[in-house]
């Protein structure tokens, strides 16, 4: 990825149009999956279940996407190397979609018995493998078309979809529950922020149809210099860089999807907080999480990605404890310190991120190296983090025993970063 001429203003502005709300749709269909399992899918797909083993079950399920990550980080990868980076962008974006309108039409256990959970367990995997090569495509889209020395800047808007996706499933919750009652929400209200997803994936589609493929891998393209077996490539050239890179973000991954999904569980269930108000925290977390991976991504093209990476890492490790102190008060505005801390946090483990994989893997088997990594990561973080944190606070009675678990992932992370050898930019190839 070796710096050139400046590239088209329009089309980097098309780029990077389509990154941001491309990953949005994307995104958002992904967690509004988590925000139904916290709060209402154990009733509707589990309801032979303890309200409790309800949860577990819900959150089970939330983990078996994650599963189906890196076999989409293969798929889209392997493609994504062989025929470009834009198809495979429009391809994740279609599969996602039409697995969230299914879980929208997908009748409960009342109804057609044990063929519920299970078709909801199979558009969990679709929505899984979608993941899977999303994010890397998305990233590698906004990187490739990079000015020199501004991968950060440009990086930033494949990363600003998970928070802003996010944003917009709470906000479609809260709009939702806030304009039915109870029962309607439960009998039909819940299946209305899946079925919305219609809409967002032709907007999506409409989008990334009208951006161009990246300049690197038309360059790739043109010299027939494609890999043949990329992924294989990556594990026999790069293997330290894969095992890093996937270390990095398990931390990240984690402690998102304990902010994301479980605090939401927690602060619901256990803490009895109003819903809404709970919904209201994640939102402001998120927005928090949304501008500091701006901040980050930006200062990580003046003072290297690494730098960025270690301050993060700190900041989540120091405040896993106080975050749950905090939260265990019940308190509206020591609930929205806890999650702006730890938001920036993941901010700054997030916002370079897509520049840092970028650089670590070479252009011809890039998107398998980063999309495999991000997986992984993923995976191992953030894959069975909300059941993982419910079964320690029902065990111990304690919300300090998460804290404990989000301090052993962060400084698994931290020690992966701290591995971690930034390429210069001489080193950057293709």
């Amino acid at each position: 990825m070796r710096d050139g001429p400046e590239p088209d203003p329009g089309q980097l502005r098309r780029v990077a149009v389509a990154s941001a709300i491309g990953t949005t749709i994307e995104w958002y269909d992904y967690f509004i999956y988590s925000t139904a399992a916290a709060l209402i899918f154990a009733s509707q797909f589990f309801s032979t279940l303890s309200p409790a083993s309800g949860t577990l079950a819900a959150f089970a399920t939330l983990g078996v996407g994650f599963l189906a990550r890196p076999v989409g980080g293969i798929v889209w990868g392997h493609f994504g190397d062989r025929l470009g980076r834009k198809a495979m962008l429009i391809a994740s974006l279609l599969l996602m979609g039409v697995a969230t309108v299914g879980v929208g039409l997908l009748p409960t256990f009342e109804q057609i018995g044990v063929f519920a959970p299970v078709l909801l367990l199979a558009l969990r995997l679709l929505q899984g493998l979608s993941a899977g090569g999303e994010w890397g495509g998305a990233a590698l889209m906004a990187v490739e078309h990079a000015p020199p020395g501004r991968r950060g800047r440009y990086g930033l808007y494949s990363q600003v979809g998970v928070p802003a996706g996010l944003i917009l499933a709470q906000l479609v919750f809260v709009l939702v529950t806030a304009g039915l009652t109870e029962d309607q929400f439960r009998s039909w209200g819940w299946r209305l922020p899946f079925l919305l997803s219609i809409v967002l994936v032709g907007v999506g589609l409409f989008i990334r149809l009208r951006v161009a493929e990246t300049p690197v891998f038309r360059t790739l393209a043109a010299e027939q210099a494609q890999s043949s077996r990329p992924l294989v490539d990556v594990f026999r050239h790069r293997p330290r860089e894969l095992l890093l890179a996937s270390g990095s973000f398990v931390a990240n991954t984690a402690i998102g999807y304990v902010f994301l999904a479980y605090l939401l569980s927690y602060g619901t269930s256990v803490l009895k907080v109003g819903r809404n108000l709970m919904l209201v925290v994640v939102i402001v977390g998120s927005l928090t999480w949304l501008v500091s991976i701006v901040a980050a991504a930006i200062w990580s093209d003046r003072a290297g990605r690494r730098p960025v990476y270690l301050a993060g890492s700190v900041l989540l490790v120091l405040w896993a404890v106080p975050f749950f102190l905090l939260v265990d008060t019940r308190s509206p505005a020591l609930l929205i310190v806890a999650v702006v801390v730890l938001n920036v946090g993941l901010g700054a483990t997030y916002g370079p991120q897509s520049a840092l994989f970028a650089e670590l893997f070479e252009a011809r088997y890039r998107y398998s190296g980063v999309s495999f990594s991000y997986a992984i990561g993923a995976l191992l973080g953030g894959g069975f983090a909300p059941l993982i944190a419910t079964a320690l606070q029902s065990s111990t009675g304690s919300s300090l025993s998460v804290s404990a678990y989000m301090i052993a992932v962060g400084l698994l992370s931290l020690v992966a970063v701290i591995a971690l050898r930034e390429p210069s930019p001489a080193e950057v190839v293709g």
